[in-house]
């Protein structure tokens, strides 16, 4: 197959209001490298340039399913949740079994652990599955209090960890911090302060590269950061500095005025997560059935400002239910196509980022295939991972003819793409494919956008237009 030479140029997104466009502010870059030639004006491509208001199953985002998982000296062994059909998983992962303080031993994890732990991950990719990880030595992932080894313990598991985590960045949407406490909620136990657990923080963000890492509280971010309640609103952290991968995970969202503790001042804390999670996951799980806060009519603005990127399908099942039984209407925001949908498809749609292709222009002239496309991000949230973009030429019988790279996406508004090719005479079709990682050449975790009618799931690419050449 011939590869294309592609000559990309992202142009600055403008910022707009709650359902912000990612990537606003990303300078051209290459623009300066590319020839000028006189060519005509593209032309506009005759695609449905509307929202879907199909769900799609993208990665690192939706609901989840939780997957116990019990570690083990000689295994590493999931329920049967992990065949479900949730592309996104939490894995909850036992490891009583190395703390005697939880009827277990102090101990290193074994070889088989480990490499079961990896083995895990390996058939997650496999199947282009992604996790969010939390590790707790509460037997059971239960309600058990004082479980935890002693903090070299917990530090030297962190680093035995990380060394399998990161060869799976692909599939990892977020590792939380867990281990002490609880379900490793890391409250309620002796050590839950920020003694023990900034320094658990620590170890995760020293020992990973590109991982977000999760705590339960904003207060521990705070502690981490060391501001104090006067510094915080004007905190900004350095987008190069590892801390800026330190986020939050909320398993009592919308349940009460704070969260059930999570929040010591809730508007000031969204106000700091806000600005925070421009490049973070963030979800937990919705609590309290009797709460109005998870109404459709109120929960939406926070969704938006937190960028929710998932939560929970199996908890609380009656707020779920509460969304099958209400819906988007007027009272909640002015996505007309919406209206009728029930108050869960439009989270489930809008949870994470949720690509529109909004114009497509594309022109062929002086054995130049260019052109200019316009994709805008609908969701709750953003695309938090960079991925390879890269465009693809099919003949009329939707074979691959040519394809290149187009260098790195991270979600930005417009993108404008010229690459020289030679092509045979001929009507072609043209891709964008937007993927994670590659298996033996084959594309793992592509983008699909949410227009009906371009999605090419044998290329896993978004069709952007037909060119005759």
């Amino acid at each position: 197959m011939k590869k294309l030479k592609i000559y990309l140029c992202l142009i600055a997104a403008a910022a707009v209001a709650v359902a912000a466009i990612i990537g606003a502010g990303v300078a051209a870059r290459g623009c300066s490298e590319l020839p000028e030639p006189n060519l005509p004006e593209p032309k506009l491509q005759s695609l449905d340039y509307n929202e879907s208001t199909e769900a799609l199953n993208n990665p690192d985002q939706g609901f989840y399913r939780p997957v116990y998982v019990k570690v083990t000296d000689t295994e590493v062994k999931p329920n049967a949740n992990i065949n479900s059909a949730a592309r996104l998983l939490h894995l909850r992962m036992d490891i009583s079994a190395y703390s005697s303080a939880a009827g277990g031993a102090d101990k290193p994890f074994t070889d088989k652990a480990l490499s079961g732990f990896e083995n895990l991950l390996a058939d997650m990719r496999k199947r282009e599955k992604n996790a969010i990880v939390r590790f707790a030595y509460a037997p059971g992932f239960g309600d058990m209090k004082n479980a935890e080894p002693s903090d070299a313990v917990m530090q030297g598991h962190i680093i035995q960890i990380c060394s399998v985590l990161n060869k799976y960045e692909s599939v990892i949407t977020a590792v939380e911090v867990g281990m002490i406490g609880p379900w490793g909620e890391m409250h309620s136990s002796d050590i839950a302060n920020a003694g023990h657990i900034s320094p658990l923080i620590d170890a995760y963000l020293g020992n990973t590269e590109n991982i977000a890492v999760l705590v339960r509280t904003p207060k521990m971010i705070y502690d981490y950061l060391g501001i104090s309640g006067g510094q915080i609103a004007d905190y900004k952290t350095p987008t190069n500095d590892k801390s800026a991968r330190l986020g939050l995970f909320n398993d009592g969202y919308l349940g009460s005025a704070n969260d059930l503790g999570t929040y010591a001042d809730r508007e000031r804390d969204v106000a700091f997560l806000s600005e925070r999670n421009v490049r973070l996951p963030f979800g937990g799980e919705v609590v309290a059935p009797d709460s109005k806060l998870h109404d459709i009519e109120n929960c939406l603005p926070e969704m938006y400002a937190l960028k929710l990127s998932y939560l929970n399908i199996e908890w609380n099942n009656n707020v779920i239910d509460k969304w099958k039984k209400t819906f988007y209407t007027e009272s909640c925001g002015n996505d007309k196509h919406y209206y009728g949908s029930t108050a869960f498809s439009y989270i489930e749609n809008r949870m994470g980022y949720r690509f529109v292709l909004r114009r497509s222009a594309l022109g062929y002239a002086s054995g130049r295939l260019y052109g200019k496309l316009e994709i805008q991000n609908v969701g709750f949230g953003n695309m938090f991972k960079k991925k390879q973009m890269q465009i693809i030429v099919a003949d009329s019988l939707g074979n691959e003819v040519f394809s290149g790279s187009a260098g790195l996406y991270g979600g930005e508004s417009d993108v404008k793409f010229e690459f020289e090719c030679a092509l045979p005479a001929g009507g072609y079709s043209v891709y964008m494919r937007i993927c994670g990682d590659e298996s033996d050449g084959a594309p793992l975790y592509a983008v699909r956008f949410a227009n009906g009618g371009i999605w090419n799931e044998g290329l896993k690419a978004n069709q952007i237009g037909v060119i005759s050449a």
